[in-house]
């Protein structure tokens, strides 16, 4: 394999897609642990309104946030195609609610271009930059700022 095609699959992320509000996000998928239903959760007193709860997957605690709250979009409606994407974050699990799940896509990070201040409504500091479809953008999330590891 020549070093041009090496580079180019270096550059290569496949980014799990979906939908906060009406925005189309996506982060690379080996950032996530897991997509599942909503389950039962239990209410954390005094917590942040968009820490929805705490539920127990296979035995581990795991934080959910409502990622549209969080982003400042508004709440995320418990609807059937609503679902749990598990993070691993600074070894702990959060889960964070979403409308709904897009497609896992294939870009080329080469093409990836700054987020502008203001995307769809979100601030663009939760994002490292945006990618062009055809009839779309994606906002690629930073996971560490969203959960305010690295603020």
């Amino acid at each position: 394999m020549d070093t041009t095609k090496k580079q180019v699959e270096k550059n290569i992320v496949e980014l799990a897609t979906f939908y906060v509000g009406d925005a189309l996000c996506g982060m690379d998928i080996l950032q996530i642990q897991e997509i599942n239903k909503l389950m039962m959760m239990t209410k954390v007193p005094q917590a942040p309104e968009y820490v929805l709860g705490i539920l127990n997957l296979r035995g581990q605690i795991v934080t959910v946030i409502d990622l549209g709250k969080k982003l400042g979009m508004g709440e995320t409606e418990a609807s059937p195609d609503a679902r749990n994407v598990i993070v691993n974050s600074t070894g702990s699990s959060v889960g964070l609610l979403v409308k709904k799940i897009g497609d896992v896509v294939a870009v080329d990070m080469v093409n990836k271009e700054h987020s502008p201040a203001n995307m769809s409504g979100i601030q663009g500091k939760y994002f490292t930059g945006v990618y062009k479809r055809d009839n779309s953008l994606i906002g690629i999330l930073d996971i560490d700022k969203v959960l305010g590891i690295d603020e």
